[in-house]
């Protein structure tokens, strides 16, 4: 909303040295977002004045049109002589009276004004045009031609009103009274603790059976629907300069003088009104919704196809204006300038449903004035006394006679009231304000208050974001300043800490940063293109997913079944970018449905939600396991003088995946596996013990050469992903720290041959348990196949190191831990003893 300071002090008498700067801070600390304050004609100087043109010379040989005119400036000049200006436009004639500015002057953009010879010609001085005074748009695009009554040599200045000061008001939707000038009017009175001149306080006659005919057939769409009737309007009468200046400073343009009275009062109470030109009207003037596939020709001259949740206004042809928008161009107001004359009017002051005009405003994609008022709120009492201001401007500036006649149609109401205690925004502010401050401050804002300790609170008809007592305390709150509240910290209720799980995350999070990988967050949204991208078949239990209804983008409809996706799109861009050593890591929900997923209940919002409705809703759910996934790709270790660096390779992603074991004191079993999208012969499955079973922990490994090409990833690009639910329920107890022990290590190391495909896991499995107590880590340190141990086998070369909390181990208990540990493996995957 912008506020013209000129304009704001006729409502308000606000001391004359303030500017819009201090009235802006005044309106900020009432809770208004006031943006700029716009200094319009700064830097303007004078002389600038009426003049009128004596006569037209029209000098030829150039490539444009251009002509040599005297005006008359009256003593302006300081000499009472003619004043001969070169013009190259065309839209004014001898006789006219224009805005003319002299040697001297200085125009916006510090354009300073000088004769100057031209064409040649000398021009003392320049003919002006809106844009060249900073005027805005009048469209005409040409030189301002003024009233034939203004006197030649009249300063133009202050005239055409060039200096001034505009607020923008950003008003947020719970304040739509604020569109308006009345509404900001009342808040500066307020801020300023000065009286306030209500716009609204008309006469207004009684509704009668002689006003122009209306129906209403939806009240619910609109309860009140105000008409007056207009005759006699002079067809030549203009919008006067005044009223012009006005409304360019509030943004917008003027048109004709009956548009233009229906604006400004529109910008003066915040009353959305409508003129229909009375002789293109059919019969009585109806209210009602749409048919389906109705069509009307709105004032923007689009063809709209109605929807049978609009309200239209109607005649007996058919709708003539969707309600609270816009108009329909089949009743406009005749344009002067296209040799039409509109002389009588019917004037429209009605009030709309809010969410009825917003949705149609949108189903429309058709934004207006009127709308965003109505989307907002439109004080329904203020109906009548728009329609009355309208009429009287039409009959001062028009000539025109108004009728006797005034329909008002409108449904039964109640004013508001709300139950208060008095002590109430005390309590909510943490401030000792009294009920006298709490009083005097409703009464300020409009309200009638009743009561003691009790108040009874009746909110005013402009008001209707004001429907509960926590509404009432921040009216109290932001007049007595939100400054003055004490910055006290709140004592929080001591807590219990982080759960188990919570804490289980957070260190899985630190451990793979502390690995040297980054996090990256991704979108929980995923499409089929992806899932076809990722090799998945058809009956993968990761294509099952929770479609939404209002997604963000329609190439990801659904929620994730897995966090690769977002990942691999991260390292794609990253990539992309020049990043090519990358090691990414997210954790996060994605989204497993059932199938046993029942509907879900729509929740009351007026109370709290019984138990067994939150049951319902929780019944609706899927299935949202934590899961934990890793990328990699580019160089592990980076080369430099300590060495060649090395590329990451799907052995990274399984020590990732036994880092966050790690993490919950677990052991990782690691088993080749055939899953997308993993390479076959990279892919590992990944076990957890779960009360004594082995359980799927997750995957890891080197992606499928095809899914790293569709999805445009670098080359031997690896991933790993497991579910961090599974790997709590592993844990066994409080995570243990690590037993040190003061005595000496005893390492053994021996090799063993099995057949090909026999997993070393098994093998170290064999041995750990075959060992005992007494062992402290075994480690795969060598891999050989080869003629030495025969076709089909492989020895595998592990480093045992034996330890005892009590005691130095012999040579004997060492040896004799290693056999059993040798024994055990034999027996379970066939193991020989290397050399043996």
């Amino acid at each position: 909303m912008r506020v013209p300071l000129s304009w704001l002090r006729e409502y308000v008498d606000l001391p004359a040295t303030e500017t819009g700067r201090d009235v802006q801070a005044k309106l900020v600390d009432v809770g208004l977002e006031v943006e700029t304050v716009e200094q319009i004609g700064a830097g303007l100087k004078g002389p600038l004045v009426v003049g009128q043109v004596l006569t037209i010379e029209e000098l030829e040989g150039f490539k444009k049109p251009i002509r040599f005119c005297t005006v008359d400036v009256g003593d302006a000049n300081g000499t009472g002589e003619p004043q001969e200006i070169v013009c190259g436009a065309r839209n004014f004639a001898v006789g006219d009276k224009v805005v003319v500015v002299l040697p001297g002057a200085v125009l916006p953009g510090d354009f300073a004004i000088a004769a100057r010879k031209t064409y040649g010609r000398t021009s003392h001085g320049m003919i002006c045009s809106t844009d060249e005074l900073g005027m805005g748009d009048d469209g005409t695009h040409g030189i301002i031609v003024l009233p034939p009554e203004h006197e030649a040599g009249t300063d133009a200045i202050e005239l055409l009103q060039l200096v001034d000061e505009v607020l923008d008001i950003a008003v947020t939707p719970d304040r739509g009274y604020c569109l308006s000038m009345r509404g900001v009017a009342r808040e500066t009175a307020i801020a300023y603790g000065l009286p306030l001149r209500d716009p609204a306080l008309l006469d207004v006659p009684a509704p009668n059976a002689y006003g122009y005919p209306v129906k209403v057939a939806d009240p619910f769409g609109c309860d009140r629907f105000t008409a007056r009737t207009v005759v006699g309007l002079q067809p030549e009468a203009r919008s006067p300069i005044w009223m012009q200046r006005r409304l360019q400073k509030a943004g917008m343009r003027p048109i004709s003088l009956a548009v233009d009275v229906t604006n400004y009062v529109m910008l003066e109470l915040g009353q959305p009104l409508h003129a229909y030109d009375r002789t293109r009207i059919d019969g009585p003037i109806g209210v009602r919704r749409a048919e389906q596939g109705e069509k009307l020709t709105t004032l923007d001259g689009t063809v709209r196809v109605l929807d049978a949740a609009d309200l239209v206004i109607t005649d007996n042809r058919g709708p003539i204006g969707l309600a609270g928008v816009m108009g329909g161009a089949n009743t406009e107001i005749a344009d002067a300038a296209e040799g039409t004359h509109t002389t009588e009017v019917v004037i429209e002051a009605a009030h709309f449903d809010a969410v009825s005009i917003a949705r149609t405003a949108r189903r429309h994609k058709l934004s207006s004035e009127a709308s965003k008022r109505f989307e907002r709120g439109v004080d329904p009492q203020a109906a009548a006394a728009a329609a009355q201001r309208t009429v009287d401007l039409l009959v001062l500036l028009a000539g025109g006679t108004a009728e006797a006649g005034a329909t008002e149609v409108s449904a039964p109401s109640a004013p508001r009231t709300i139950a208060m205690p008095a002590n109430h925004p005390d309590r909510v502010a943490g401030v000792a304000y009294g009920r006298e401050t709490v009083v005097r401050r409703l009464q300020e804002v409009g309200c009638d208050v009743y009561g003691q300790d009790e108040l009874i609170v009746t909110v005013p008809s402009w008001r209707p974001d004001l429907g509960e007592p926590n509404d009432l305390a921040e009216e109290v709150i932001r007049l007595e300043g939100y400054e003055n509240l004490p910055s006290t910290l709140p004592t929080p209720p001591s807590g219990r800490g982080l759960t188990d799980h919570q804490r289980l995350y957070r260190r899985v999070g630190r451990a793979l940063a502390g690995a040297g990988y980054v996090e990256a967050l991704s979108y929980p949204f995923i499409g089929d293109a992806v899932l076809d991208q990722l090799g998945l078949d058809a009956d993968d239990a990761r294509r099952r997913t929770v479609k939404l209804v209002n997604p963000l983008s329609d190439e990801e409809p659904a929620l994730r079944t897995t966090l690769l996706p977002g990942l691999l799109g991260a390292l794609r861009r990253n990539d992309g970018r020049g990043s090519h050593d990358l090691a990414l890591f997210e954790t996060g929900l994605v989204f497993r449905p059932t199938g046993t997923e029942t509907e879900p209940v729509r929740l009351p919002v007026d109370r709290r939600p019984t138990d067994e409705e939150i049951a319902g809703l929780d019944a609706a759910l899927p299935r949202q396991p934590r899961r934990a996934a890793v990328v990699l790709a580019g160089a592990r270790e980076q080369a430099g003088w300590w060495g060649k660096g090395r590329q990451a390779d799907w052995a990274d992603s399984v020590e990732a995946a036994r880092t966050i074991a790690r993490e919950a004191g677990v052991e990782v079993t690691v088993r080749s596996d055939r899953h997308a999208p993993w390479h076959p012969g990279r892919c590992a499955a990944l076990y957890v013990t779960v009360n004594g079973e082995e359980t799927l922990f997750g995957h890891a490994g080197e992606l499928h050469p095809r899914v790293v090409k569709d999805l445009h990833l670098p080359e031997r690009t690896c991933a790993m992903e497991v579910e961090l639910d599974v790997l709590e329920q592993a844990v066994d107890g409080a995570l243990q720290a690590p037993r040190i022990s003061t005595f000496p290590v005893a390492t053994q190391d021996v090799a063993l041959i099995v057949a090909e495909n026999v997993p070393a896991a098994d093998v170290e499995r064999a041995l750990r348990e075959g060992a005992g107590e007494l062992l402290e880590s075994v480690r795969l340190f060598d891999v050989f196949t080869g003629e030495q141990i025969g076709a089909g086998r492989k020895s595998l070369a592990y480093a045992l190191r034996f330890r005892a909390a009590d005691r130095t181990l012999t040579v004997d208990e060492a040896s004799a831990a290693r056999d059993a540990a040798v024994a055990l493996a034999a027996e379970r995957t066939g193991a020989v003893l290397r050399g043996a």
